[in-house]
């Protein structure tokens, strides 16, 4: 089966396919406006605690689980399980994941349809299509499901080609540009008036907020979403990795540039609120939190491009492509989940199964538009704060207590032989097993209440 499923070409693939999945919306969008309701710095810092701390141990679980599975979520479960129980059980969290996947991708759609959109809207802007313009930049069902349709099928269509032709091409194209475009806006947009202010109250904690229990909920729902942990997508590419590469590192590599980028959109966003405050923009709610979730991406930035005059139109097209871009390196991942168990299960050609999934998730996107309301945030929580910690506890808890440890090393070093003798292995087998389950379920539990 192995080698008629893919893989990536090289270890430069690998880590932008991954970096790729990681950085998405979540953390061009997700992070700044998380950060920006829940205290800034306060929250940056222990996002950066709970990234290193938990949820690149349970990156690194799920990387594992797939290298050595060399097949689907599931499958690749089951090779590690050590009875039928086992099994029933890796089958729970195997298709849990995947369905986590299909859920976030249902909503990311939509929003990334606006981002397209809000692409598309400077162009309409400069040519003088007044009418275009507005209802691009409009909550209409029209213009929503128009737009999560064209994003759905860019997304099908790269997912169709297979790995290396498609996941791999297209991340080794969309993640030079993304970075490009982050950082050209981020050292334009420090440059502005009121910028420094708002680099203070992204970087200067207020160490009373630190361990509010809804700015740990959030940060670690953070942490998990933009490492796309708990959809089995990690176990999906880690399955695709040749056994020659050292896994330590590679999961290193694509946790740090995850994080990197999400620091990095804060320091684009953040300072940008207030760049627009010192040009009249409102960006402090009626209770005097800075405006986060969907006004500030949708309304306040949008109005500070509109103070810009002209070099305002250049500035949002470049941040809406480079929101686009983001969608997209994530979206790859979402929607590979899904496909890659249909293909390995029913045995079907992979552009069948891409059209199939993709078709299920555009409906399932419709519904969600067309009962908005009511869907949108309650499946938004259902799959980020609840679904992906969960299935990311239960890996940690498939690698720490079912897992068998000698096959856990005879994994690990391949690729990697001296795994055995160094730190990574001297900690993080019983940190996995202990310390990730505990903290996350006491973290999810802690949500509830």
């Amino acid at each position: 089966m192995s080698e008629n499923r893919g893989k990536f070409n090289s270890r430069i693939g690998f880590i932008l396919a991954a970096a790729g999945s990681a950085v998405g919306l979540g953390n061009i969008w997700g992070f700044p406006t998380q950060a920006a309701g829940n205290g800034g710095a306060a929250f940056v810092l222990m996002y950066l605690i709970l990234a290193f701390c938990l949820a690149y141990p349970a990156f690194m679980a799920e990387l594992i689980i797939g290298r050595h599975g060399q097949a689907n979520a599931v499958e690749s479960l089951k090779k590690i399980s050590n009875s039928a129980l086992q099994k029933k059980f890796a089958f729970i969290v195997g298709f849990g994941g995947i369905l986590c996947a299909g859920l976030l991708m249902s909503f990311y759609s939509i929003v990334a349809g606006w981002m397209v959109a809000y692409t598309v809207e400077p162009i309409t802007t400069t040519l003088g299509a007044t009418d275009i313009s507005t209802w691009l930049k409009s909550h209409s069902t029209s213009r929503n499901l128009l737009f999560t349709f064209i994003f759905c099928s860019l997304t099908i269509l790269i997912i169709s080609r297979g790995v290396s032709d498609g996941i791999e091409k297209w991340s080794k194209r969309l993640m030079p540009a993304l970075v490009f475009l982050l950082v050209a806006l981020t050292a334009y947009v420090l440059t502005l008036d009121g910028a420094m202010e708002g680099l203070k109250a992204y970087l200067v904690p207020d160490m009373a907020r630190l361990f509010e229990p809804a700015l740990i909920v959030d940060a670690l729902g953070q942490a998990f979403f933009s490492l796309s942990l708990g959809t089995s997508v990690i176990i999906i590419y880690g399955s695709y990795v040749s056994k020659q590469e050292n896994l330590v590192s590679l999961g290193a590599y694509v946790t740090l540039i995850d994080v990197s980028i999400a620091f990095l959109a804060g320091l684009l966003v953040i300072p940008a609120m207030y760049v627009a405050a010192a040009n009249g923009v409102q960006i402090f709610n009626e209770s005097g939190a800075l405006i986060d979730g969907d006004q500030l991406v949708l309304t306040v930035l949008p109005a500070l491009f509109d103070t810009m005059g002209s070099v305002g139109v250049f500035v949002a097209f470049a941040f809406f492509a480079l929101m686009s871009i983001a969608s997209l390196t994530s979206s790859i991942s979402m929607l590979e989940a899904p496909v890659s168990y249909t293909v390995e299960r029913f045995s079907i050609s992979r552009k069948k199964a891409t059209l199939l999934m993709g078709a299920l998730i555009f409906a399932t996107s419709s519904l969600i538009i067309f009962n908005f309301d009511l869907l949108f945030v309650f499946v938004i929580n259902l799959t980020t704060k609840y679904g992906q910690p969960i299935i990311g506890m239960l890996c940690c808890i498939f690698v720490g207590w079912i897992w068998s440890r000698s096959s856990l090393l005879e994994e690990l070093k391949q690729g990697n032989e001296e795994a055995e003798n160094q730190f990574f292995w001297k900690i993080w087998p019983w940190y996995t097993k202990l310390v990730c389950p505990l903290a996350i379920a006491i973290v999810f539990i802690n949500s509830i209440l």
